[in-house]
């Protein structure tokens, strides 16, 4: 009797071959000197104005040392600098706080509410952004002067947060579209008023998106320098941007005090950044994706 025939052993499956992507086969020096010509090339203005900063007057060496910080002290108490950061600091949180609250109820608004002009709204908002600052001034500045708000920082938060809110509420509409619908409804289904359900369901899923226009209205009022020119004639009612131009004449300019100014200025910035560009990023990427 003889033996079965023994059956063909089936083929081990063969792993698809691993594709290449484009940029492994660059070589990586083709990758890193462009990356770090650009990060020298962006490096170089902030070491300068670092050098400028930290040097002693009338020093010409490309090393700031002996380092010395005079030109903090002379900008911070001799040319007010104290005062221009109070009044930057009062003017970008309340902007900030307005921009954000009005924002958030037209976006909603625009969201989850139906009605005739909405197209033509929205069109109108997306138009005004290419109004610039400048012509705004002269009826900004004739309805300050009747309502008697020149030289005061009202009329500059006013003015930044009008000039601001189209392209939050814009944003923020956007945002909220994508929490869906359904969420409110089953919060209504169970007691909530529409209030109630948007407070504790929809706004902190709004967290990074609102996290993300409220940054972009402080830095934008922190930096902005016309509105304050122009409603602000007082020293001690002056902001940042306008102290930095006082420190330039036409006979001359201290760039010692100038470029401390500047870091004044820029270091409260680079510091909101560094704590919420995680928040930032995920609410970029929330606005990006449709719901």
């Amino acid at each position: 009797m003889t033996a079965p025939a023994p059956k063909d052993e089936a083929p081990a499956p063969q792993r698809p071959a691993k594709r290449r992507r484009a940029w492994d086969e660059v070589p990586r020096w083709q990758i890193y000197f462009p990356l770090g010509a650009y990060l020298l090339f962006t490096l170089i203005p902030f070491y300068w104005i670092l050098l400028f900063a930290l040097r002693e007057p009338g020093s010409t060496s490309l090393v700031p040392w002996p380092m010395t910080f005079q030109h903090f002290e002379k900008v911070w108490t001799e040319r007010s600098f104290g005062t221009y950061f109070e009044n930057s600091v009062y003017v970008g949180i309340a902007t900030l706080v307005m921009t954000t609250l009005v924002a958030l109820a037209g976006g909603y608004a625009l969201a989850r509410f139906n009605f005739k002009i909405k197209r033509a709204f929205m069109l109108a908002l997306l138009c005004s952004q290419f109004v610039p600052g400048a012509l705004l001034l002269v009826p900004l500045f004739q309805i300050f002067a009747e309502l008697q708000m020149i030289n005061s920082l009202g009329s500059v938060i006013i003015a930044e947060t009008v000039f601001q809110l189209p392209l939050s509420m814009i944003l923020i509409s956007g945002f909220i579209r994508n929490v869906p619908y359904s969420l409110e409804e089953a919060a209504w289904v169970d007691g909530c008023s529409r209030l109630t359900g948007f407070r504790v369901i929809v706004l902190p899923l709004l967290r990074p998106g609102l996290i993300a226009v409220g940054s972009f209205a402080f830095v934008h009022s922190w930096n902005h320098f016309l509105f304050a020119l122009m409603f602000l004639s007082n020293q001690d009612k002056q902001t940042i941007p306008v102290g930095l131009n006082s420190l330039m004449s036409a006979d001359s300019v201290d760039l010692g005090a100038l470029a401390a100014g500047g870091i004044i200025a820029a270091v409260p910035v680079v510091i909101v950044f560094a704590f919420i560009q995680k928040w930032l990023i995920t609410g970029f990427s929330a606005g990006a994706v449709k719901g």
